[in-house]
Formats: structure tokens, C-alpha cells, sequence
């Protein structure tokens, strides 16, 4: 009996190779739908991420840019030396805030110089005031906000800004005081009451009460 093992002939073998190869193209094809599932969903987040980031700097922004101008006003409003300033005047640098050489004493308008938060450096634009001095700052930065509108009053001149470069932080010491208005002194005779003459006691409000007047008394008749 012959015992020896029978050799496959090598055609029985086609279609099983054939069937791997199926399978494995359909493997990698599988795999390379998921990966680029995978990479189209870490982009999207990735982007999500960056405009959420970009609104966070902004903020930033607003409130350091805000920082600046109420320590350029602090500044300008506490103007004493008449000789060297006899007007009114702005910083003439930005260290200037950080303590007021014409003081004194220690007097501070900003804790500390602020980055600016889109660029991340401490470099800022300046704008010069008429007369001398800085008025306001500005990012350096020509990136395109989110932020359109949707300003606080204080703020309204960033509407429709295309770069963060024009989003400038300005102090006017005209801005947001409206004036005083003052009544004249009314002339004699020109029918005006002064407001220094006591007013007219208030009258009372509906028809004035009717006053009754007693019925005559009838004599009672003496009993006889």
C-alpha cells in the first residue's frame, strides 16, 4: 500500500490565494476609510478648537485694550505740575502708567505692561495724540477677527473692523461725559419763576368741598 502523501496539484491552489487577496484588499480598504474618518474628524475639531481659542484672545483683548485706556485717562485727568504741563497731557510712554514721575508719591494707573494677547509680545501700536503724547494703543496684528459687532458702547468703533490692527483703544476726554446743562437766571418781569422763590402751596386735587350753612332753630312751644 502506498503510503506517501499526495502533493495538491498547484492549480487547487488559485482560489484560495485569489480569496486571501480578496480579503486583504478589502481589510486595507476598510482601514484606509476609517483613517480618513479619523483625520476629517480631528481637523474638524482642530478648527472648533482654534476659532474657540481665537474668541478667547479677543476677550483678552477687549479687556486689556480697555486696561490701557482707562489708565491713559487716570493719567490725563490728574495732570497738577502747570509748568511742565500747563494744560491737560497724555503719557508720553507707555511706562509712564506704571508710575506717575509727576507725582511725588507712588502713583500706579496699570499694574503691569500687558502682551498683546494675539501676538503674544508686549509690543503694541501707539497712537499719538494731537498735542503730544499717546492717546490710545492698538494690536499689531493683521490677523481677521470673529468678532464683528455686538460691541459695548465703549467699544463701538471696532464695528466692522476686517484686522485686529484696527481695533484701537482710544481715550478722548470728550467720550462718554455728556455736559452740563445749566437753566439761565430768568429776567424780572419775563413771567418765569427764579428757582430760588418758594413755590405755590399744591392744590387740592377734585371740586372743592361745598360748606354747609346750619338750619334756622324753630322755639320749642312752653307746656301750660
Amino acid at each position: 500500500m502506498d503510503t506517501a502523501p499526495r502533493i495538491p496539484h498547484p492549480a487547487s491552489r488559485i482560489p484560495y490565494r485569489a480569496s486571501r487577496r480578496r480579503e486583504a484588499g478589502f481589510t486595507f480598504l476598510v482601514m484606509l476609510v476609517a483613517v480618513i474618518v479619523i483625520g476629517v474628524g480631528l481637523a474638524a475639531t482642530g478648527e472648533v478648537w482654534s476659532h474657540s481659542r481665537q474668541r478667547e484672545k479677543e476677550l483678552e483683548l477687549l479687556f486689556i485694550g480697555n486696561q490701557f485706556r482707562q489708565a491713559i485717562e487716570l493719567y490725563y485727568q490728574r495732570t497738577r505740575d502747570q509748568r511742565t504741563c500747563p494744560v491737560k497731557c497724555y503719557p508720553e510712554k507707555l511706562e509712564d502708567l506704571l508710575q506717575d514721575k509727576r507725582d511725588p508719591g507712588v502713583q500706579r494707573y496699570l499694574r503691569k505692561l500687558y502682551a498683546d494677547p494675539m501676538t503674544g509680545k508686549a509690543q503694541w501700536g501707539l497712537v499719538k495724540a494731537p498735542g503730544g503724547g499717546i492717546m490710545g494703543v492698538h494690536s499689531l496684528s493683521n490677523a481677521e477677527p470673529i468678532k464683528r459687532a455686538g460691541f459695548r458702547s465703549r467699544d463701538q468703533s471696532l464695528t466692522g473692523a476686517t484686522t485686529y490692527y484696527e481695533w484701537r483703544f482710544i481715550y478722548e476726554p470728550s467720550q462718554g461725559k455728556p455736559p452740563v446743562v445749566v437753566s439761565p437766571i430768568p429776567q424780572a418781569g419775563s413771567g418765569l419763576q427764579s428757582p430760588l422763590q418758594p413755590l405755590a402751596p399744591p392744590q387740592p386735587f377734585g371740586p372743592a368741598p361745598q360748606q354747609l350753612t346750619p338750619a334756622p332753630r324753630t322755639p320749642l312751644a312752653r307746656p301750660r
